[in-house]
């Protein structure tokens, strides 16, 4: 009988010691192959660790020294007692409302074994914790969309079927590309991979495609696509000059915009100048995007004559004024009049992720229930050193004013700050305001190695578990391989017994193992789907036979058909019932970073402000590993040159600056610095670089990272008053040769530790820790 395991990369099959590919995945991803590579051991974290200066003195001790002096290992059971200790305290003394509970949702396609509800049942058992919402990669997008259209999770699960569009598309108008590389993967684990086969299916049908933006590599070669160079950040001119051609042309779809939409009126306004005096005319247009009017004018008649499909990359809303690309795409799409008809509309997107355009049902799959939390206090989730820097400091968030609370404790299961929030050297700081840090995660991280108490997790080859993604067409019951590395265990086992110190344990465990879980999440996931008509053998066949296919509840889709037919049956769940090209609710906010309607609204870093030498730098997503996972491993390392990340450069850009194909060069503006090794290339324009995230953060004594970490140059501003969301993409770099010694990168040995004993008499202890903190510790806090 076939075993299997699931990454976020897709089901491998387990032969041995070995992965394969499921045998029936037209496109299998490498990736998830190399998830057992040995070279990851080394930056294992193989037992429970405490920094030296907390383990001596306790909370909030030597703070500015995270990251830079030793761990002392200790056994689980002293471990346990520290924390359960620090977390009575902490409640003891500032509430729930003084613990942030860190997670982020890629740390395992397992459902149970998944570290964000793991960590989150567990605080709500003690009384909760402040939560974040919304994402770095879509956090525009989950405030903008529901006002305008509905939220991001159900757009994404009615795409248009890549068959429909395959046998209807024309014309597939894409901002930002279709890049393979993301689809590589989805958060439950992939199933088939449908971008590349779906994208070469078109192109065999005749689609036509145009690409549209700084780069020309983000879309699989076979499709031919036109590349449409448009600077980084400036895509809402861009559409906006294409609407107005549109209105110029009276060939905008009047009774689809009566039928189906609200607010145009207003935005009509604004399009053709008389609110504001400046028509968004082809010539403005090009004046800020650099794509000839020529070129915008005879776009537009293009779309007008063919089946167009509008596609956006969620890289464009994690910009300054991130909420408005989407927006107006939405818009322009209205416009045009093809909003659910067979291979027409808008999509965002193909290519970010393996999900959109799948054919399967969204049915729930097996679920930890989190609990519920009582702490209403939250943050938008890219705002973290925003609130630690801040507390009880005021933003406004969805048109509504919050406040940073006081944190005092910071627990992260799953996921490393270091490599997804913007800014490093103000995260830096903002990391030594909590009293006590943990990160429970199986790798020394960059994360890890500035925490105050680090706890080994065993990863999902050393774990039993249920993979589910929905609308990826599989469950899969996930074997173990081996065993657990050093003293890792599971997330579950390390709470269950912090549940115990802190006499929660019946309400987090409800009395039951781990396989005892896994059998009850399927059991409930079953009776749900029986509900749907959608009937899958018990846990003991499930268990037995491995592998569940869905394929025969699969039916091809066409976005938003029904609501184009017929808007008053079947509404939008929008204020209005319609798709919001105005937004009462938004306007009544009164932001003036994010109007009442789609507008340009230029950034304060980008081609249009650049002086002199500098770059607009684009951040994008690894072809090697998805975000910084994997780092360590030989497969990723492919993807460098000289242990560095690989920086694109036009051959234009590079002449002028006086650099070589293979050199490394230095990167830098007020933020930070980092090195990277030089490609040159044509697949980018002039005026902008690119590389890749992931890179794990390894700063030299100067605080310059060695490894290509571009974090370190990022802003770490909100998109808008709106969303709050990321705004990595709006930056401007300058680069130069490095000329100085060049120290090779080193981020993935684990730190230095400590020869203390578990017995040694100074160790600060449990019986120590109900009072108050040291003075000096308490002056370090609230300096």
């Amino acid at each position: 009988m076939t075993r299997y395991t699931v990454s976020h990369w897709g089901i491998y099959e387990i032969e041995g010691q070995q992965l394969a590919p499921l045998t029936s995945d037209p496109d299998p991803s490498p990736i998830g192959l190399h998830q057992i590579d040995p070279a990851l051991d080394r930056a294992r974290i193989r037992r429970p660790a405490i920094r030296r200066s907390w383990l001596e003195h306790g909370p909030g001790a030597c703070p500015e020294l995270r990251g830079k002096e030793p761990f002392v290992e200790v056994s689980w059971a002293k471990a346990i007692e520290l924390l359960s200790s620090e977390l009575k305290r902490v409640r003891t003394s500032y509430g729930n409302e003084a613990i942030f509970g860190g997670s982020y949702g890629w740390a395992s396609a397992g459902r149970f074994h998944h570290a964000q509800s793991q960590v989150h049942r567990f605080l709500n058992s003690i009384g909760g914790y402040v939560r974040h919402t919304g994402s770095y990669s879509l956090g525009a997008a989950h405030v903008i969309l529901p006002h305008v259209i509905c939220d991001v999770n159900t757009l994404h699960s009615i795409h248009t079927t890549w068959d429909v569009m395959a046998e209807h598309t024309e014309l597939f108008v894409t901002f930002g590309g279709v890049p393979a590389k993301n689809a590589q993967s989805s958060p439950g684990g992939a199933g088939h991979h449908r971008v590349g086969p779906g994208l070469r299916a078109m192109a065999e049908a005749g689609v036509r495609f145009l690409n549209i933006g700084p780069c020309d590599d983000n879309i699989d070669p076979v499709c031919r696509a036109e590349w449409l160079r448009c600077r980084p950040n400036s895509d809402t001119a861009l559409m906006l000059a294409l609407a107005w051609q549109l209105v110029r042309d009276d060939a905008h779809d009047r009774d689809f915009l009566d039928r189906c939409t609200t607010g145009f009126e207003r935005f009509l306004s604004y399009l053709t100048g008389t609110s504001d005096g400046i028509p968004k005319t082809p010539e403005w247009a090009e004046r800020i995007t650099g794509v000839p009017a020529e070129r915008i004018v005879a776009l537009c008649r293009e779309m007008q004559t063919s089946r167009t499909m509008l596609n956006i990359a969620w890289s464009l809303q994690r910009a300054q004024y991130g909420e408005q690309p989407f927006w107006m795409l939405i818009t322009l799409a209205a416009m045009l009049g093809q909003v659910g008809l067979p291979g027409g509309g808008f999509a965002m997107g193909y290519g970010p992720m393996n999900t959109n355009g799948s054919s399967h049902r969204k049915l729930p799959g097996p679920t930890l229930s989190q609990g519920r939390n009582p702490v209403e206090a939250y943050i938008p989730c890219a705002r973290i050193s925003d609130m630690l820097l801040n507390p009880g400091k005021t933003f406004i968030h969805d048109g509504m004013e919050r406040r940073y609370p006081d944190i005092r404790l910071v627990y992260w299961a799953g996921g490393n700050p270091y490599h997804h929030h913007q800014d490093l050297n103000r995260l830096n700081e903002a990391w030594q305001k909590p009293e006590t840090i943990v990160i429970q995660d199986p790798y020394w991280t960059a994360s890890a190695k500035r925490a105050d108490i680090a706890l080994p997790v065993s990863v999902a080859t050393e774990r039993e578990d249920i993979g589910y993604s929905s609308q990826e067409g599989f469950v899969v019951a996930m074997r173990k391989m081996r065993a657990p590395l050093g003293e890792a265990r599971s997330d579950y086992a390390i709470f269950s017994d912090l549940a115990y110190a802190m006499g929660t344990e019946d309400e987090f465990t409800e009395g039951r193992s781990e396989q005892e879980w896994l059998e009850h999440m399927y059991g409930e996931m079953r009776s749900q789907w029986l509900k749907q008509g959608v009937d899958v053998p018990e846990f003991s066949n499930f268990w037995r036979d491995g592998l569940i296919d869905l394929s025969a509840t699969a039916c091809s889709r066409i976005m938003l058909e029904k609501y184009r037919g017929d808007p008053t049956s079947h509404p939008l769940p929008t204020p209005s019932g319609l798709l919001e090209i105005f937004s009462e609710t938004i306007a009544g906010f009164g932001l003036p970073d994010c109007p009442g309607h789609p507008v340009w609204l230029e950034p304060d870093e980008c081609l249009g402000r650049a002086s002199d030498k500098e770059l607009h730098l684009l951040t994008d997503q690894p072809a090697n590993k998805l975000h910084s996972q994997m780092d360590p491993g030989r497969f990723s390392s492919k993807a460098k040159s000289r242990g560095r990340v690989i920086l694109a450069m036009s051959p234009e850009d590079a002449r002028q600056h006086g650099l070589n194909d293979g050199e490394v060069v230095e990167l830098w503006n007020e933020r930070g610095r980092c090195l990277a090794v030089l490609s040159v290339t044509d697949h980018i324009m002039n005026g902008v670089v690119r590389m890749p995230t992931g890179a794990w953060y390894d700063p030299d004594e100067s605080g310059r990272d060695r490894h290509g970490n571009p974090n370190i140059l990022t802003r770490d501003v909100g998109t808008s008053g709106l969303s709050q969301g990321c705004t990595a993409q709006s930056c401007l770099v300058r680069v130069r040769r490095a000329e100085d010694d060049l120290i090779e990168p080193n981020p993935f040995d684990p730190p230095e530790f400590s020869d203390l004993s578990d017995d040694e008499p100074h160790y600060f202890g449990a019986d120590d820790r109900h009072g108050n903190i040291p003075d000096s510790a308490a002056q370090t806090r609230d300096s």
